[in-house]
């Protein structure tokens, strides 16, 4: 198969197929999810808390001065990849002309090279990640293979989409198809790895909060 043949492919079928799967398997883990259920909590409501589950989705976004005093570099990194990658994803040019063909819309974009130097503060803040897992005790004793995996198949589609945009490491035409197929590899296993959070993570803490708040806890 030619270069030219692999992106043909990757941009139609592949991504046709990665795109069902992701559709699929993020379904099959929200219908899991809300199958589960809830008791019924039988204790009468604390006074005073009433939308506790929506403030929670806001508090527990923000760091608590407490943790942010011990791990602070846990949030700088964490916050830096999260809205780098936001602003890659999003705002960058050809990724809008790719939702627009989807959508049939689309919305204004960043100039490239400040998006091309997000992309890379976006790659060192995911590798300085990595090395602060490795290097803390505490961290690195809780780290699995799952979180390994996961940090790999996030930083793929960002490396390999800069290396593209430099036209650097490979031809062009296979380094743009090795991106089109990182992306696509990242749509398959999102459903069914820990990177499952970014369809939960606001349902956990609604729901989290909601029931703390019943309960009269602090949030």
């Amino acid at each position: 198969m030619s270069d030219m043949e692999l992106l043909l492919w990757a941009r139609g079928p592949g991504l046709q197929g990665a795109v069902a799967v992701f559709v699929a398997g993020m379904a099959l883990r929200l219908i899991e999810i809300y199958s589960l259920g809830r008791k019924r909590d039988l204790s009468p409501a604390r006074p005073g808390n009433g939308g506790a589950g929506w403030a929670t989705i806001i508090t527990r976004s923000i760091p608590h001065k407490e943790l942010l005093r011990t791990t602070y570099l846990t949030y700088i990194l964490g916050y830096t990849f999260h809205i780098g990658l936001f602003v890659t994803l999003l705002l960058f040019a050809p990724h809008i002309q790719l939702f627009r063909g989807v959508l049939g819309f689309g919305w204004p974009s960043l100039p490239s090279p400040v998006v091309d130097a997000v992309a890379l503060v976006s790659i060192a803040a995911l590798f300085g990640m990595l090395a602060y897992r490795l290097y803390h005790p505490v961290k690195r004793f809780l780290t699995t293979f799952g979180d390994h995996a996961a940090w790999l198949l996030t930083m793929l589609p960002l490396l390999t989409g800069y290396l593209a945009f430099h036209h650097l490491l490979l031809p062009y035409t296979l380094m743009l198809a090795v991106h089109i197929l990182s992306v696509e590899l990242l749509l398959v296993f999102m459903p069914f790895t820990k990177l499952v959070h970014v369809a939960t993570i606001f349902i956990s803490r609604w729901y989290n909060g909601d029931m703390l708040g019943h309960k009269g806890a602090r949030l």
